[in-house]
This record gives structure tokens, C-alpha cells and sequence, in this order.
């Protein structure tokens, strides 16, 4: 809510801090993509089934999985600490505004989970707006600055003041 004040012991996380965060982490999925590329590239190259999709399927291939590794991680880092290892070095962390089982669940699937889209032609543009869209509604939520992923999932990023 744009309205809603925060909670006195917590300060919401900045838009850099995000962002900056978000950058460490897409600098791990970006070797860890190009990674999967050079071997999805080597095992289709070895089948016979490098031309399939105009020489695509490795690049789709390393997308799906890649993007679908980091929604994974995202899940179960923000369960089980409340922040990944780009918040850890950024020092925030996400809390719940009411705590339920499946917040975590819910926040990766809306971001980032449309990155598993990247690598299909035509609906990595709609994906790409969508992150997009997720960055700029974060900036235009004062004074939280939570985005429709953190709405959807009643949750929060904080500086971690420990």
C-alpha cells in the first residue's frame, strides 16, 4: 500500500540496494547460463540435433534451465534465511509482513521466475517487460518500495541493521 507507513524497527531497503543486489546475483547466473550453453551446445552438437530451432535449442535450453535454477535458489534462500547471497553482501534481507509457508514460493514465481522466458523468441519481450515493469513499480511505491512480487507475497525487503 503507497499509503502504509513502515513498521518503526525496520527501514526499507533502498532502490540501489535492490538493484544492486540483483546485479551480484545476475553476474553468477550469467556464468553459470553461459556454462550451460557451452555444454547443452556440445551434447546437441554430438547428437545431430544442433540445427533444430535454427541453431537455438542450446541457447532456449541454457535459458530454461538457468533461469529456472535461479527461481529455484531464490525460493529457497528467501525460505529458509530471508535473503540470497547478492542481499547477504548488499545487508538486506526480506521479511514477512504475515508470515505464511508459501510467501517465498510466491515472490520467486512472479520475479524471478519470468527469466525462465528469456530464451523463447516473442515472449522473452513480454518477460522482459514484466521485469521491467517490477523494477519501475518498485520505485513508485513510497514509502515501502515493494514491488508486485513482495505484494503478492505480504513481504518486505529491509536493511538488515544486525
Amino acid at each position: 500500500m503507497a499509503g502504509t507507513a513502515p513498521r518503526a524497527d525496520t527501514l526499507p531497503a533502498e532502490w540501489w540496494e535492490r538493484l544492486g543486489a540483483r546485479l551480484i546475483e545476475a553476474l553468477v547466473l550469467g556464468v553459470f547460463y553461459y556454462i550451460l550453453f557451452i555444454a547443452l551446445w556440445g551434447v546437441f552438437r554430438t547428437v545431430g540435433m544442433l540445427e533444430l530451432l535454427d541453431g537455438r535449442l542450446p541457447g532456449l535450453g541454457a535459458a530454461l534451465l538457468a533461469g529456472a535454477g535461479y527461481t529455484a535458489y531464490d525460493w529457497w534462500a528467501h525460505s529458509r534465511g530471508g535473503r540470497t547471497f547478492g542481499k547477504a553482501i548488499m545487508r538486506i534481507r526480506l521479511i514477512p509482513e504475515v508470515p505464511t509457508s508459501g510467501a517465498a514460493l510466491k515472490r520467486a514465481l512472479v520475479y524471478p521466475g519470468p527469466l525462465m522466458l528469456i530464451g523463447i523468441p516473442v515472449v522473452n519481450l513480454l518477460a522482459g517487460m514484466l521485469l521491467f515493469a517490477v523494477g519501475l513499480l518498485i520505485l513508485m511505491d513510497k514509502p515501502l518500495e515493494r514491488g508486485p512480487h513482495d505484494r503478492l507475497a505480504g513481504t518486505r525487503v529491509v536493511k538488515d541493521l544486525r
